[in-house]
């Protein structure tokens, strides 16, 4: 269930038609992914400078990795699964730009931790199917 591969310029390309504007520009400080808001600014670029570049990359190793690291998670037949990603899986573009939008809906998402946030979005987006 790995997400497709792609390059660092069709995902700002990407980023930028599907991700709602209104977001503030990343920061150095961002890159310390405390809060979902650091991951959002970092997910979605602004301008086409290093920084927005670095950014867009660290956001993509860093949902691939809480992805992946759940994954391992949930291998462990006692552990309770948050998510289900589809198959075929969505790619990272699509995953960003719908964390994105989907963190911007509420201002208390926001404040969530970095990976909770991820979490809380991907379970929202990725229910798993309710077993009988």
């Amino acid at each position: 269930m790995m997400f497709k591969g792609w390059t660092a310029a069709v995902s700002a390309a990407v980023l930028l038609l599907l991700a709602p504007s209104g977001g503030q520009a990343a920061t150095e400080a961002n890159f310390l992914a405390k809060t979902t808001a650091d991951v959002v600014a970092l997910c979605d670029p602004h301008g086409n400078t290093a920084l927005d570049n670095a950014g867009v990359n660290f956001c993509s190793g860093f949902l691939q990795g809480v992805v992946l690291t759940e994954q391992e998670h949930e291998a462990n037949p006692h552990s309770r699964q948050f998510f289900c990603l589809p198959d075929p899986a969505p790619t990272r573009n699509e995953v960003m730009g719908a964390f994105v939008a989907w963190a911007r809906t509420s201002p208390d998402r926001m404040n969530l931790s970095a990976v909770d946030g991820l979490i809380s979005f991907l379970g929202e987006r990725y229910a798993c199917p309710k077993h009988r």
